[in-house]
């Protein structure tokens, strides 16, 4: 099928500017969501401090933007529905952009294909109001206004209808406006946000709303994301504040145990610009490759700041992809800066991992939810008090056994000082894999197997970093038999594994014969050590750097040097963990993310038991 009669020469038109603007129209605005953005970043540049957004059905029918900025004076209204018409900037440097708008195209291509009604009013001047639809102009009017601007566009894509059969459901347009507005809020601290659904016969419908915050930026932005994402996120949060090279990075990045299942709390600001930059993205999974399975991915809110002159924001109209000018940089900056403050965190893990298990204890609720009243208790006595009651009332060996039966490991007087220690002291070992440890305030239970992995993956990575790790040569070297295909990526890989200490070479056939082994593992199954190894090396493929791929493949071989599930622990053993653990950075979380123990606050176990 050809789209124009053969041996005809085709005719080279101008268009005219009407169908320009709609061409233009279809770049700038995608959705409604966009025409949103594209106006509250017009209010913020206009110095606005609070930005109110109103919309009916989706977005599709109405989208009202009032801001308190600087306004407009009636000569500037005309003007600013001009194509190519900006108070940003003056066309003489295209680098230097600091502010959100510069191309002119908004307010122009929004006209085009919507009816588009601006009222303004600038401080000393009146108010004025014009209105622009399908790219044809109506005269300036005065009009009764307050200082700010008022947009409203109503029936967008009513000029180019073809456009209205890609939008989604109101819902799905609904959602992404909010998301938009969210976005721009956590920018914006200092600025107030309100959005409203507006529905015919009723009142409109607050969907979100914040405050304009004053004060330290850290101390605001820290209540913006907790009123926009949640109180979870920011109590899980660390904070990041870090320049080097002329760049400064700043925001909030979540623990690794609190990871979420997709991308969906990951947000990029480049001089307070929301951006998708993949580089930008990237750099920000591979400062937690290290500490979250493939199919988690962490949260964070980062904004990038650089003098805008190394920053190009005009690679696309919709201004959501950025070029840097040494991208090298920008990327080491956050890997560097997230990757200190995670080891900075120590052996913290997220609340919401209590938070969880508290849950999974509480009992279902009953058909008629069942009041716990508060008894009388005794007050709680102290701890020397408690010890010379427990002595008191221990029982006299029972005949029969050697000593009664307790599930404590060690005597109260002998641990007491360690509870003092943020892990606590041990007090039992349960199903041979978990540590029961008490806290000044609580308690806490160790995966000791998940613990102990992490202990040694950040010993096996010291130790490269400093010396190399140490191999143990084997007395009688052990055969492996593999597939052609396993032997031949092994012996590919066999100098940067005999620099983790595995030493491989080829014993004739698709035999592979293992003459060292990591010495910090002990005695390993090499069989396991290789299919494990030959898991990770199938798995990242080409995709990883090599410092990446030896990280990753110490992470597995860490599993073979840790304490087994299954395996009995002596008091001084599990104390000797838990201090560990404390001292070690990351150990809140295994290898893959989940976290090695879960704190539980006293008085929530207390009201678990109807004792609060």
């Amino acid at each position: 099928m050809t789209l124009h009669a053969p041996n005809i020469r085709p005719i080279i038109r101008q268009l005219d500017e009407s169908a320009i603007n709609r061409i233009a129209a279809g770049e700038v605005v995608e959705r409604p969501a966009s025409a949103v953005k594209e106006l509250i970043e017009n209010a913020l540049d206009a110095g606005a401090r609070r930005v109110s957004v109103d919309y009916a059905a989706g977005g599709k029918v109405l989208i009202r933007v009032s801001d308190d900025g600087c306004g407009m004076t009636p000569d500037d209204l005309p003007l600013a529905v001009a194509r190519h018409a900006t108070s940003k900037i003056d066309g003489s440097d295209l680098l230097n952009i600091r502010s959100f708008g510069f191309r002119g195209e908004a307010l122009a291509s929004l006209g085009s294909v919507g009816r588009l009604t601006i009222t303004s009013r600038a401080e000393g001047h009146d108010g004025a109001s014009l209105t622009v639809a399908g790219g044809k102009l109506s005269p300036v009017r005065p009009a009764a206004a307050v200082k700010g601007t008022v947009v409203e566009l109503r029936d967008l894509f009513y000029a180019t209808p073809a456009r209205l059969k890609f939008l989604r459901t109101d819902r799905a347009e609904a959602q992404a406006i909010a998301d938009v507005v969210r976005r721009l809020a956590m920018a914006e601290p200092q600025v107030g946000f309100t959005l409203s659904e507006v529905t015919e016969g009723e009142a409109p419908r607050v969907i979100f709303r914040a405050d304009p915050l004053s004060g330290d930026f850290f101390a605001a932005l820290h209540d913006r994301l907790a009123g926009v994402l949640g109180r979870d996120f920011v109590e899980n949060a660390l904070q990041i504040d870090v320049e080097r090279d002329g760049m400064r990075l700043t925001g909030y990045a979540a623990l690794p145990t609190y990871s979420r299942g997709s991308s969906v709390q990951q947000f990029v600001f480049v001089n307070g610009r929301p951006v998708l930059d993949r580089q930008l993205l990237g750099a920000l999974r591979v400062a937690y490759y290290d500490f979250l399975s493939r199919d988690r991915h962490p949260a964070a809110v980062l904004n990038l700041i650089c003098d805008p002159e190394r920053v190009d924001v005009n690679v696309h109209p919709a201004k959501s992809e950025v070029r840097f000018r040494e991208p090298e940089a920008a990327r080491s900056l956050i890997i560097t800066a997230l990757r200190t403050a995670l080891s900075h965190a120590g052996h913290r893990a997220s609340s919401t991992v209590a938070d969880a298990t508290l849950s999974a204890m509480r009992p279902e609720p009953a058909a008629a939810p069942l009041a716990y009243p508060r008894v009388y208790q005794m007050e709680r006595p102290s701890q020397q008090s408690l010890s010379r009651s427990f002595a008191y009332q221990a029982p006299e060996p029972i005949s029969g056994f050697a000593e009664a039966p307790t599930a404590r490991v060690e005597a109260l007087a002998q641990a007491n000082e360690a509870v003092d220690h943020p892990l606590g002291a041990a007090r039992a070992q349960v199903h041979e894999n978990y540590i029961i440890a008490q806290t000044a305030t609580g308690m806490v239970i160790v995966d000791q197997h998940a613990a102990h992995e992490r202990l040694v993956y950040e010993r096996l990575k010291r130790q490269m970093a400093e010396t190399g790790i140490k191999a143990q040569a084997l007395l009688i070297p052990e055969i492996v038999e593999l597939s052609p295909s396993d032997a031949t990526r092994l012996l590919e890989a066999a100098d940067d594994l005999a620099r983790l200490g595995l030493t491989i070479e080829a014993f004739g056939g698709h035999a592979i014969a293992v003459r060292e082994t990591p010495a910090i593992l002990g005695n390993v199954s090499a069989v396991a050590l290789l299919r494990d190894v030959l898991d990770e090396l199938a798995d990242l493929g080409q995709s990883q750097s090599l410092q990446a791929k030896m990280e990753a493949i110490l992470s597995r071989m860490a599993c073979h040097g840790s304490i087994r599930s299954g395996r009995q622990m002596r008091a001084e053993e599990m104390n000797a963990l838990l201090r560990e653990m404390e001292a070690t950075p990351h150990s809140g979380q295994c290898n893959h993310g989940r976290p090695t123990y879960v704190e539980l606050k006293l008085h929530d176990i207390e009201r678990l038991f109807g004792r609060r």
